[in-house]
């Protein structure tokens, strides 16, 4: 179960992430649980029957991320508490994920972004919320979360999830009024946003056992295996880099290397290496535009019922996006 899955959640992000460095439209990010990524520009700008309209780029993600920050601050001062908006990450940042790199520049300057994640986990260590949070007494402590979070004392919001299940939300907290603020309807935004957002169950499994898509990984093999990199397919070197990671954690403090800074460098250095090869080939083969090509195919094919709840997904993205030109004074 353990390989199927990694291989299956991983190309759920192929369909939607095998475009970086091929286009320079004006795409977001759709049901790409890794976040926006100029990756997508082609198909959001292509306008399929189920893809209306467009998604926002991760610029314009990161704007309506840090108006939605300041709104939550200016919520909980009115409740008498403090809060910062944090460091948020760049547009770049939010680059590189999916099944296959395919964007060599990002490869070179980011490798796997082993070290971006390093940055945004020292940034959530150091978040001055989380102290300020921890110096409150009890009682304010829990109000704080009540005021931030809410509580379903309060109401929720649900929202059914395409492949079955639901989520639940508070119906109100600074977060929620946030959220009303930038999105019109709190409610119809929550439910449009979890349903966009979990729909490659639907057509992934279909795309990934489509011949085309299993002869153009082939066709990556053999470019790798060129460069030195025997790999069946991008999900292998995906496990192989979680189980490092992982090996790595568990290693008692003892068997540190004696000189950590020259084995960290050669170990980057390693990374980035393999990084760009894999999007290289991802490019000199037929794997970027089949990846492409087969989501448009699939998505239209099994997501028609969904096709309003993305068309709202999306206008309302764009709508709030004006909103936080607006509150932040900046444009993206």
């Amino acid at each position: 179960m353990g390989r199927t899955s990694v291989r299956v959640s991983a190309v759920v992000l192929a369909v939607t992430g095998a475009l970086a460095g091929c286009t320079t439209g004006t795409g977001g990010g759709g049901d790409r649980p890794g976040g926006p990524s100029r990756q997508n520009d082609a198909v959001a700008a292509a306008g399929t029957p189920v893809d209306r309209g467009r998604e926002l780029t991760g610029a314009e993600r990161v704007l309506v991320e840090r108006a939605e920050q300041m709104l939550v601050k200016e919520c909980m001062a009115a409740e008498g508490f403090r809060y910062w908006v944090g460091p948020l990450p760049t547009a770049d940042d939010l680059e590189g994920g999916g099944y296959v790199l395919t964007d060599a520049g990002w490869a070179k300057r980011h490798g796997y972004g082993s070290r971006l994640r390093e940055r945004a986990q020292e940034a959530q260590r150091t978040d001055r919320n989380h102290a300020y949070v921890n110096g409150l007494t009890g009682g304010e402590r829990a109000r704080y979360g009540t005021v931030l979070e809410g509580t379903p004392a309060g109401g929720t919001v649900t929202a059914p999830l395409p492949g079955g299940g639901s989520v639940r939300t508070p119906r109100e907290s600074c977060l929620a009024e946030a959220g009303r603020q930038l999105y019109g309807d709190f409610e119809t935004w929550f439910r449009a946003e979890k349903t966009a957002m979990n729909l490659t169950p639907l057509y992934v499994p279909a795309l990934v056992a489509d011949e085309r898509f299993v002869r153009a990984v082939q066709d990556w093999s053999a470019c790798m295996r060129k460069k030195g990199h025997d790999y069946a397919s991008p999900a292998e070197i995906r496990e192989e880099r979680a189980a490092s990671a992982a090996g790595a954690a568990e290693a008692e403090p003892g068997a540190a290397e004696a000189e950590p800074g020259a084995a960290e460098a050669e170990a980057y250095a390693a990374e980035v290496e393999l990084a760009v090869a894999e999007a290289t080939c991802a490019g000199a083969t037929p794997l970027a535009a089949t990846a492409r090509a087969l989501q448009t195919e699939y998505r239209d094919e099994k997501l028609q019922p969904y096709a309003e709840d993305i068309a709202a997904y999306r206008r309302m993205s764009l709508a709030a996006l004006a909103r936080a030109e607006k509150i932040t004074g900046s444009t993206a």
